[in-house]
């Protein structure tokens, strides 16, 4: 059965990601190579994004596709350890250690 891609909830995370870094929409458009209405169709759920742009959304906003469109995925979990993983491995050694302290108290 192919699944239906909510376009509507993508545009809501990459609007929340690019927020929680500090980007406006015209800065993001500017590094992705679009203009900035095109960021907020995206972000407004107006327009769809292409492949091309959402991989250079995600790699902009230092993220995965799966991370993007985890909620929309049966098992959620797998697209969160990836995106776990991603963020943890572009950490020093030191910031390591206190998320792994703090991983194996909880």
């Amino acid at each position: 059965m192919l699944q239906k891609i909510d376009y509507g909830k993508l545009g809501t995370r990459i609007k929340e990601l690019r927020q929680e870094i500090g980007l406006t929409q015209e800065s993001l458009a500017e590094i992705v190579g679009c203009n900035t209405s095109h960021i907020s169709n995206i972000e407004n759920n107006h327009t769809k994004v292409s492949l091309n742009v959402l991989l250079t959304i995600a790699n902009t906003l230092n993220t995965s596709i799966d991370y993007l469109l985890s909620d929309q995925y049966d098992s959620e979990a797998s697209a969160l350890d990836n995106e776990i993983l991603h963020q943890v491995s572009v950490l020093p050694v030191s910031k390591k250690k206190q998320i792994l302290r703090v991983i194996k108290a909880l």
